[in-house]
């Protein structure tokens, strides 16, 4: 997430918004079953020529870019009768010719259709780069795409549609741009995703409306989830929004890229610079700092109108690149860490470049819109559109956990943003997508369950699993659409092994003393969650007749915490009410301690004449005194309900009910003898000693 003097929360959002309301946030269209697209035809030669002229975009290049658009025709090779781009020639070639004021060929690729019996058009421009370095992936032969939908009638713009990280990420859209504005394409560092800029700053991504100015992008909100209701679904620029992103050397048959033998040409000054990089996610112990944001270097222009641009592209059709079959290479991958029982597993993620021509978005340009807002309002206004589908969405916040400073050390956290932008991945799916302002969005999600996993630089995997229903409500991931990850510094990893319970669990969650519930999944046999070692922690199981168990962990400075047999009934949970209410009776008694302990020091100073505070000391010994009792009710009630005798238990529970509200008296009565950090603590078991109570006397199951 960007850091947090940037952050978007929703305070940032509202406030974002006020200048210009509701114009970045387009959420309320119905979405309904897609219809189908009307068929396309080629555009005649002239006409997709005048129409690519006019609006060739100008792209707008990091500084430390090394991969620009080129003609992938230089490096064809014939491989079993077929005309190929090889990936070893592409990257080496392209390497050998470089020049950091002069890059080799530069080109851009027009196609255009027309929708039959429509006025509505569509013009393509294809970028080649022989290579994408970036955060969730890596392959040769990277294309990149923006759709202008153009009225032929009117001849103005619909929509430009600009294509961001694989199709599981939205893409960056503008609907009813100005047709007197060239558009403009941001291309992201390494990875070349397009993001858009019409507004009056050319060189600079804006997700909101701001000063006057519109947003770049004219993306929906994210309907159904709350802390999502302002936020445009989009990939944006997240460098440029404020946003860090460590990148990654790719590996090749168990060595960095630049060593293989294949690519003499290149070396490490040719892939991003080293102050963006990181050796690997597992390898840091905190997030990195001081990643560099995003800077403009160089500017390309179509060479026929730009002349001011800093490289003029060519631009050709693709009609001339049609014969080439395949782009290959030998697949780059890394490895992704997953959260699992005992050991973590390992996911391998991969993602794979393909040939423009043989999509589907190639010949049917509207299959691109990620927006159904967007698609909407084309099938509204030509019939040759169809009606949107239901996007089915997996959706989450990506935080950080972090001690609180309300709490007393170790026993209380809250979460901030994350300072560098993450990863998630579906592990039904291949393909690993990238976080844009701390948002996780993987889209055209197939209905199930699904595991999903976050990482991060720096940080210890989350995995979760997460069912999708598909009735066009996104889905939340995490709790309440907040997944807070923990530095692997902080990470301490909980255990929860089900085997040998006689209950079938089918479900997980943690709950912080101060930061509230942070994991709430379903459960299906021994699971493994990252929890930051500075949290004092209720974990709750819940089972398949809907009964609840309880259990209390304080990981401290354990590396690995295990709970065994998690059982659920009245015993579970009175056994949980013993354990909080003695923990916190341990800390008032320290406290009178640590006051006794004073007091002496003070008599003795003062030549044993000091006269001390009884009466704080009796406040506070008092509420000790009553959590003790507590805690001894309910081990007595856990020990009945051990021997299976329900009536004195259910008894022993109720005695814990009554003594804590002479807890919650006690607690009164001591508070302004408490330090404020330990009353904010107790104040907060007792909540949930209250709740815990209740679920106790309630259960069905002993």
């Amino acid at each position: 997430m960007v850091p947090d003097d940037a952050a978007l929360d929703r305070r940032t959002l509202l406030a974002s918004l006020g200048s210009i309301a509701g114009a970045a946030s387009l959420a309320g269209c119905s979405l309904l079953e897609r219809g189908e697209d009307a068929d396309t035809t080629e555009l005649a030669d002239d006409r997709a020529r005048e129409l690519a002229e006019r609006f060739a975009p100008t792209l707008y290049f990091d500084e430390h870019e090394r991969w620009f658009p080129t003609d992938p025709r230089q490096y064809t090779t014939e491989d079993g009768g077929e005309t190929v781009v090889d990936g070893f020639a592409a990257l080496d070639g392209y390497t050998e010719r470089f020049d950091e004021d002069d890059p080799p060929a530069p080109t851009v690729f027009y196609h255009g259709v027309e929708y039959e019996g429509s006025p509505l058009a569509a013009i393509q421009f294809w970028y080649y780069s022989a290579f994408d370095q970036f955060t969730t992936n890596f392959h040769w032969h990277d294309w990149e795409v923006l759709h202008a939908f153009v009225d032929t009638g009117t001849d103005e713009p619909q929509l430009y549609v600009a294509s961001s990280h694989s199709g599981r990420v939205p893409n960056n859209e503008f609907l009813d741009p100005d047709p007197e504005q060239v558009p403009r394409i941001l291309s992201e560092l390494g990875s070349h995703s397009s993001a858009l800029s019409l507004n009056d700053v050319p060189e600079h991504f804006r997700r909101f409306p701001d000063d006057g100015l519109l947003a770049d992008i004219t993306n929906s909100a994210i309907e159904g989830i709350e802390r999502f209701a302002e936020v445009p679904v989009a990939y944006g620029l997240p460098r440029d929004e404020g946003s860090r992103v460590p990148y990654l050397v790719p590996d090749l048959d168990g060595a960095p890229i630049h060593e293989h033998d294949r690519l003499p040409s290149v070396e490490r000054d040719d892939l991003v610079p080293d102050d963006l990089t990181v050796g690997s996610f597992d390898d840091l112990r905190s997030p990195p700092e001081g990643l560099p944001g995003r800077s403009t270097g160089q500017v390309f222009g179509h060479a026929g109108r730009d002349a001011d641009a800093d490289v003029e592209y060519d631009l050709v059709p693709t009609s001339e690149l049609e014969d080439i079959a395949d782009f290959t290479g030998p697949q780059l991958s890394f490895e992704f860490a997953v959260p699992a029982f005992a050991e973590d597993a390992i996911a391998t993620h991969i993602t794979t470049s393909g040939v423009p021509w043989q999509q589907a978005r190639y010949d049917e340009p509207a299959a691109d819109i990620s927006d159904p807002r967007h698609r909407s309002t084309l099938a509204d206004r030509y019939d040759a559109i169809g009606d949107p589908a239901p996007v089915n969405a997996v959706v989450a916040g990506v935080t950080r956990a972090i001690a609180s400073d309300e709490a007393p050390e170790n026993e209380g956290l809250t979460t901030r943003s994350l300072a560098t932008e993450a990863v998630a991945l579906l592990e039904s799916e291949p393909e690993a997508v990238p976080t844009f302002a701390g948002v996780a969005a993987v889209r055209d999600v197939p209905e199930g369950e699904h595991r999903l996993t976050v990482n991060g630089a720096g940080v210890a995997p989350h995995s979760e699993t997460v069912a999708v229903a598909g009735d066009d409500a996104p889905t939340a991931a995490g709790v309440d659409g907040e997944i807070p990850l923990v530095t692997r510094e902080d990470a301490t990893k909980l255990e929860v092994d089900a085997e040998g319970t006689d209950a079938t669990l089918t479900d997980l969650a943690i709950e912080d003393d101060f930061a509230g519930r942070l994991y709430d999944a379903p459960l299906s046999g021994p699971d493994a969650v990252y929890v930051h070692r500075g949290g004092a922690y209720t974990t709750e199981v819940r089972d398949a007749d809907d009964e609840i168990g309880a259990f209390r962990v304080n990981p401290a400075d354990e590396s690995r915490v295990r709970i065994d047999e998690p059982g659920t009934g009245k015993g579970s949970l009175a056994g949980y009410l013993a354990s909080v209410a003695g923990e916190t009776a341990a800390d008032v008694e320290a406290l009178v301690q640590a006051d006794g302990d004073q007091a002496g020091d003070d008599d003795d100073a003062a030549g044993g004449q000091g006269a001390g505070d009884g009466g704080r000391e009796n406040a506070v010994r008092g509420l000790a005194r009553a959590l003790e009792a507590v805690s001894q009710a309910a081990r007595n009630a856990a020990e009945r309900a051990a021997a299976g005798e329900r009536g004195p238990a259910d008894r022993s529970l109720e005695a814990v009910r009554n003594r804590l509200g002479r807890v919650a008296d006690r607690l009164v009565d001591a508070g302004a003898d408490l330090p404020d950090d330990l009353e904010r603590a107790i104040d907060r078991r007792l909540d949930q000693l209250d709740r815990r109570a209740e679920q106790a006397r309630d259960a069905g199951k002993l």
